[in-house]
């Protein structure tokens, strides 16, 4: 829709997302809000601008519905044979950065679970991270995700090191469902997590929630919205359960009774309107294959609030940096509307192994452009 406006004039593009491409007035009238909400971030960008993301591929524990490529942390886990491939990465990208004469517009630090790593850890990382990079830009987004992740030493260190946005990501309030998807944390837990971050000093929380997940009803999901509007997020982003096919909720797909598309889409309806009641608006959407009732994930947001990595990288308009197994580095080439990419392994040992030969490709990707 946006290029479609660039290129033809708001009303032509209205009608052609109508007619020609069969879009909803509702999903019509979602997407031109998104549109005029991201507009303002979008044009801030300038051409030398480039995003860092960096990956942290372990967790507490593995849920049922994941299939990202991460692992589970255990107490053998050789966390720091990680941290030092992923550091020579950082360091090797922050160079090309440096000599393509590119800046940072924002940073990202996701995974798995960046909050698995201890505090220690934790600052070592930003520390190096910000030293290489001379900065994060406008944005230091970390992906607390887990709720038993989180301790208050931890929310110390990045509030230290200019962290200014976190997710603390309950997916359900529900008890029995969290047991039930390998969560393992209580309701409770999410809410101690949540008041624990607001006291440290963090002023931009996103909750993610998931729509669809295993033997819920509209109910359950309503309990969760309750509860997350109650602890008044910043950001709510609401997901709608994709079926991945590595999955344990797809291998065992018989075990798990799903709410059916409608009520799928009744659970995604509550959801925006919780967000609208909280004042929130819808700032980016995307589709994943096989998700239920062939829905969306929306990112919603108070004004002002709005995470700048996810648009960019939602909307492909900027060029990300990418760190860490399975991250994802990508060019953007503007006047061909072309995107490049270099992907890392998703196998932590053979990216390990191949940082040097990472860096070869990133640095020939961004010296074309």
């Amino acid at each position: 829709l946006r290029e479609l406006i660039a290129q033809e004039g708001e009303a032509e593009a209205m009608r052609m997302m109508r007619e020609a491409f069969d879009v909803s007035s509702e999903k019509l009238a979602l997407a031109a809000e998104i549109v005029r909400v991201q507009a303002p971030i979008l044009e801030s960008q300038t051409r030398e601008d480039v995003d860092i993301y960096i990956g942290i591929p372990y967790c507490a524990s593995r849920c049922l519905y994941c299939s990202f490529a991460s692992a589970v942390r255990t107490k053998d886990t050789d966390m720091g044979a990680y941290l030092a491939a992923l550091g020579r990465d950082i360091a090797l990208g922050a160079r090309i950065v440096q000599e393509t004469g590119r800046k940072v517009r924002s940073m990202y630090l996701g995974g798995g679970t960046p909050t698995v790593l201890t505090a220690e850890e934790l600052k070592r990382l930003l520390s190096d991270a910000l030293s290489a990079y001379g900065g994060f830009g406008r944005e230091l987004t970390v992906e607390a995700g887990r709720p038993d992740t989180i301790t208050a030493e931890k929310l110390g260190v990045l509030r230290a090191a200019g962290v200014g946005r976190i997710s603390i990501n309950p997916q359900s309030m529900n008890a029995s469902t969290l047991e039930l998807i390998g969560r393992s944390h209580t309701p409770e837990a999410i809410r101690t997590a949540f008041y624990m971050a607001r006291d440290a000093g963090f002023s931009s929380i996103n909750m993610d929630v998931i729509a669809g997940l295993p033997g819920e009803t509209e109910a359950d999901m309503r309990r969760t919205l309750d509860a997350v509007a109650a602890l008044a997020p910043d950001n709510l982003t609401g997901h709608t359960l994709a079926l991945k096919r590595s999955s344990r909720l797809v291998e065992r797909l018989k075990e798990y009774p799903l709410p059916d598309a409608q009520t799928a889409e009744a659970m995604v309806a509550r959801g925006a309107e919780t967000a609208r009641a909280l004042g929130m608006r819808p700032y980016y959407m995307y589709r994943q294959k096989y998700m239920r009732g062939n829905l969306e994930n929306v990112g919603y947001a108070l004004p002002g609030q709005e995470c700048i990595y996810n648009i960019d990288m939602m909307e492909d308009t900027t060029s990300i940096m990418a760190h860490g197994a399975g991250a994802m580095t990508k060019c953007i080439y503007d006047a061909e509307r072309r995107v490049e990419r270099v992907p890392n392994p998703k196998d932590i040992a053979t990216y390990s192994a191949k940082i040097d030969k990472l860096a070869e490709e990133k640095r020939r990707l961004y010296a074309i452009v």
